[in-house]
């Protein structure tokens, strides 16, 4: 039985990759701070990751999946108290591309600021470059929008409740902007591959092949809950973040070495079915934006 330990375990991504390995009969240990419900079955390591002290030098793993990662201090302070083991991969973000870039996004650009993303993007970069500097056979993975069971960000739990309540849909200007997401199961496919054939390739853009717009997005989510559809388009009004869950900002990425190890992603409208049913039973996981409160206090 391998060992891994996943930083986090408690929310959204990291609590379900903890999960699916945990199905695959890993033997999972999870690390945080036990500020949260943790999840059965997995092995709890209490402990900050910027103060670990002695708490993982006992430990020796198969694999550290680093999904909590945002800094150069956090890699370093997680290896510095690490003791032994063999694989590390580390959920970086597309947010290291300059929108300037040429698009699709490929692994060998350049990166640098990204004016939507900000720090967030930068101190990505510096993880990534102080990482490679220390375990130079690590992988790194890039994903877009992350969605499916769990989700605690306010994006497709957004239209859902619109849909629930029977909403009319406000949508920036033609709708046309291009939206590019990964289930978070086929992030952990994507993993549990790297970690059985070590592939050549390292840093790997990550995401569905098929990219959809703000339209077909949310056709996707009213069809999954079952309610008619009627869409506003808001052309008058600067900032899209206002009244939408998604940056006024399209961007592609080229996954085509992510599809060397995984041909097929989960068709969209699935996965959101699957995201659907969590949101439903889960109502009150995800941090709410008052998105809802300003259509009615400026559109309606």
């Amino acid at each position: 039985m391998k060992r891994i330990l996943v930083t986090g375990g408690t929310v959204f991504v990291s609590k379900y990759v903890a999960r699916y390995f945990e199905t695959k009969n890993y033997e999972v240990y999870v690390l945080n701070r036990g500020t949260k419900q943790q999840l059965e079955n997995v092995n709890f390591i209490c402990a900050d990751r910027n103060n670990l002290e002695d708490s993982l030098l006992k430990y020796s793993f198969d694999a550290v999946i680093d999904v909590c990662g945002y800094n150069q201090k956090d890699i370093r302070n997680i290896l510095d108290g690490l003791g032994q083991f063999k694989d590390y991969i580390f959920i970086s973000s597309s947010a290291v591309y300059p929108e300037t870039n040429e698009q699709p996004f490929s692994e060998n650009q350049k990166l640098g600021l990204n004016s939507i993303w900000g720090k967030y993007g930068t101190d990505k970069i510096e993880a990534e470059e102080y990482l490679l500097s220390r375990v130079p056979n690590s992988y790194i993975l890039r994903p877009p929008y992350l969605y499916g069971p769990m989700q605690n960000v306010y994006r497709e739990p957004f239209v859902f409740e619109c849909a629930l309540k029977n909403r009319k849909f406000y949508i920036p200007n033609d709708g046309k902007m291009k939206l590019q997401f990964f289930h978070v199961d086929d992030l952990c496919k994507v993993i549990e591959k790297i970690l059985e054939n070590h592939p050549k390739e390292h840093i790997l853009n990550v995401g569905n092949t098929e990219v959809v717009d703000i339209n077909t997005f949310v056709e996707l989510c009213y069809k999954v809950v079952g309610t008619p559809l009627e869409k506003i388009y808001v052309t008058n009004h600067d900032n899209q973040r206002d009244y939408f869950s998604f940056y006024n900002y399209e961007y592609i990425l080229d996954v085509s070495k992510q599809n060397e190890l995984l041909p097929e992603q989960k068709n969209l409208f699935e996965g959101l079915k699957e995201s659907y049913q969590w949101f439903k039973c889960h109502p009150h996981e995800f941090v709410k934006k008052g998105y809802i409160e300003f259509i009615q206090q400026n559109f309606e």
